[in-house]
């Protein structure tokens, strides 16, 4: 699955009007934004597009508005950091139905090298069903489409899609370039040994990820409350720790499948217990740990134990790439962290290349400190859980080939 699509630099845009979809889905509370990593990993795409004369449209959704314009899902808050971080005007057009009159006007008054930001692209009913008009008024602003949101990739949305069957010259975005290739690549031409981590609540989320994972890597390491489920198949008593009754077979069928391929499945050897669910998530919590094969029957695992720290970053160390995807335990709980910082410390210590797979492992790396320290944090958490499926993502499937 080594990409190749037609990127930004392969474009001339000069003069001509560029849609660009990008993933501006930001936190907000009361108004204000809490973190803007999702509008900084933009500004390269943006900044190259206005450098090169284009007049630059740019979309986005921002959270679930459920019955069309709601004003607290409104993207003004982020024209106005964006015009903070380029240093230049972004234009707002505030229109519910997305392409109404100020948007046309905006686009009609544009020169080169400006920006306009469009309204949430959610308040139009058939953006999530890829429905027309909406398609084809969004493609009526641009003459070329360019597609840097890789957090809405596995959706065919109008936006990150539907646009693409009216605007003929399309591209991927700086942002997108990386996810593909550090996704793309780990995934289907890894450097070898190639160790993929797994963790997370439920095995359910992941039951093609790890079919999919056995095949390509050579160890598969499975910590979190998934792996419950995975020792309760080998016939461990597992206490009140999250299983998943209806994929104990399932388990079964994995562990054959790693023997049958030769390749490594490394399961917790010790836990960390507690009486119950830290309850708030947060608060002081007696623990202690047990080998996997004593977890007593009224007590809960809730994070992996200290030999298995041990184990996994050993596994780690020899590795050339490495893939982590889900939390060994409850991270949201410093007691119960320890796991997930363990893992975190490994992948940091390694010259190995590491990717980390959206969501909360991503969450967790840079809570914990550690995200100068890995090659990619992916922006997107379902998308990434898709690529590493080996599932085509429609928003990287419309765009050309080089």
């Amino acid at each position: 699955m080594k990409l190749n699509k037609v990127t930004v630099d392969d474009l001339n845009v000069k003069g001509k009007k560029v849609l660009v979809r990008c993933d501006f889905n930001v936190p907000l509370k009361d108004g204000v934004i809490t973190n803007d990593n999702r509008i900084t990993a933009a500004l390269p795409t943006i900044k190259k597009l206005i450098d090169d004369g284009g007049k630059v449209i740019l979309c986005s959704h921002l959270g679930k508005p459920k019955n069309g314009p709601e004003d607290k899902f409104s993207l003004a808050p982020v024209a106005v950091r964006l015009s903070e971080l380029l240093g230049k005007e972004v234009v707002f057009a505030n229109d519910d139905e997305v392409v109404g009159e100020n948007a046309k006007k905006a686009v009609a008054q544009m020169n080169d090298g400006d920006v306009v930001l469009l309204q949430n692209t959610r308040f139009r009913k058939e953006e999530t069903k890829n429905l027309e008009p909406f398609s084809s008024e969004l493609a009526s602003l641009a003459e070329v489409f360019v597609m840097d949101a890789f957090g809405s990739a596995h959706r065919a949305h109008c936006s990150t899609a539907g646009v693409t069957d009216h605007i003929k010259e399309t591209a991927v975005g700086y942002l997108m370039q990386k996810e593909i290739n550090y996704l793309g690549n780990a995934v289907e031409t890894p450097v070898r040994p190639f160790v993929a981590i797994l963790g997370g609540a439920k095995v359910a989320d992941k039951l093609n990820v790890i079919s999919n994972l056995l095949e390509k890597c050579d160890t598969l390491i499975i910590g979190g409350g998934m792996a419950y489920t995975f020792l309760k198949a080998q016939g461990k008593e597992v206490g009140l720790s999250l299983v998943d009754d209806s994929k104990i077979d399932y388990c079964k069928e994995m562990m054959d499948k790693a023997e049958k391929l030769g390749k490594k499945l490394l399961l917790p050897v010790d836990t960390t217990i507690a009486a119950g669910f830290p309850d708030p998530i947060d608060a002081p919590i007696d623990v202690k740990v047990v080998d996997t094969d004593k977890i007593p029957a009224d007590m809960e695992g809730l994070d992996i134990g200290t030999k298995t720290q041990e184990l996994f970053a050993d596994a780690v160390k020899s590795a050339k790439t490495v893939v982590w995807n889900g939390p060994m335990g409850v991270f949201e709980n410093p007691i119960l962290a320890k796991g997930t910082i363990s893992v975190a410390q490994a992948l940091a210590e390694t010259d190995a290349t590491t990717i980390i797979g959206g969501g909360d492992s991503a969450a967790a790396v840079i809570q914990l400190g550690f995200a100068d320290k890995m090659s990619h944090i992916s922006t997107g958490g379902g998308a990434s859980l898709e690529y590493l499926e080996g599932k085509t993502l429609p928003g990287i499937a419309v765009i050309a080939d080089k």
